[in-house]
């Protein structure tokens, strides 16, 4: 059963959503435009505000379905933050080396929001929280995932040792998340250092007045 719980979830988290949007509604590849990913960053870059929203909530839902239905099934043979933990990162995994084309996916971010939603709503908030400050300050979509994605296993461990109840599994699993995310956006980091990352100009409503 825990098999089919994985296997189920990878393949969930292989669905292209932006590929499958972009050759249906657009007659494109969004692996072949702006930054070169299927994730729903890059489909608001070539597909517009409409497409992107849709292809990324259904990206977060692919997780949480994978996080929250399809680890259900494996009730009784393993624990419930066992299975879950192994739903959502089996959907994550798809996500971004997804078996349906050619293993080139997005980056894992939506997907992955949709698992921490399953684990732990309100660490979720603080890291969309945080996202979108860092999103409005600097317009790099790039830095608010990765800095999301640190602040979740950190808020996790603040909220610890305040004395709220927190799964150690779930603290190191989203550790490792973290350094996963990072390395999905590697080439991120070097067009950040080199000074070529693109920026959502229109979204800096932070950004210093001169």
């Amino acid at each position: 059963m825990v098999f089919l719980v994985v296997g189920l979830s990878y393949l969930l988290g292989s669905i292209p959503t932006s590929i499958i949007v972009g050759r249906i509604f657009f007659g494109k590849d969004p692996r072949q435009h702006g930054s070169l990913n299927a994730g729903g960053t890059n489909a608001f870059r070539v597909f517009g505000w409409k497409a992107g929203t849709v292809v990324t909530f259904i990206d977060i839902g692919k997780g949480v379905v994978a996080t929250l239905l399809i680890s259900r099934l494996a009730a009784g043979s393993i624990p419930t933050d066992i299975a879950r933990l192994l739903s959502g990162c089996s959907a994550i995994l798809g996500h971004i080396w997804t078996v349906f084309a050619g293993f080139r996916g997005g980056k894992g971010v939506g997907t992955a929001a949709g698992m921490l939603f399953g684990l732990h709503p309100v660490a979720l908030v603080v890291s969309v929280m945080i996202f979108i400050v860092v999103l409005l300050s600097t317009g790099f979509v790039s830095m608010g995932s990765m800095t999301a994605g640190a602040a979740f296993p950190m808020t996790l461990l603040v909220m610890g040792l305040t004395g709220s109840e927190v799964s150690n599994l779930y603290l190191f699993a989203t550790v490792a998340l973290a350094f996963l995310i990072v390395f999905t956006h590697r080439k991120n980091i070097r067009r950040l250092l080199s000074g070529e990352e693109q920026r959502f100009q229109h979204l800096m409503v932070f950004r210093r007045r001169r």
